[in-house]
């Protein structure tokens, strides 16, 4: 019974990980890309924004990144946060 449950945790806490947003200031370029709607070139300019600008402080943040406009950022808020595990709200 102690495998049973034990088994169904690791499940779980593995579809927790596989469901978490992806965070913009830690990221890599491949993390990046990996995100549906992101590709390269988004992906290293995400990147770059932040090495020159610093730490996003929420996801519309993304405004200011070349190639992102609301449009985009509203279709990719679920799958992004900027830390601390919390997807970033729309103010």
């Amino acid at each position: 019974m102690k495998r049973i449950l034990s088994g169904m945790a690791l499940f779980l806490a593995g579809i927790g990980l596989a469901l978490a947003a992806v965070n913009i200031n830690t990221a890599t370029v491949d993390e990046l890309d990996a995100v549906k709607g992101i590709g390269p070139s988004k992906a290293k300019a995400i990147v770059e924004y932040r090495k020159k600008n610093g730490p996003f402080k929420s996801v519309d943040d993304l405004n200011g990144v070349k190639g992102f406009g609301p449009k985009n950022i509203d279709k990719l808020r679920g799958e992004l946060s900027v830390g601390d595990g919390a997807v970033a709200k729309k103010k």
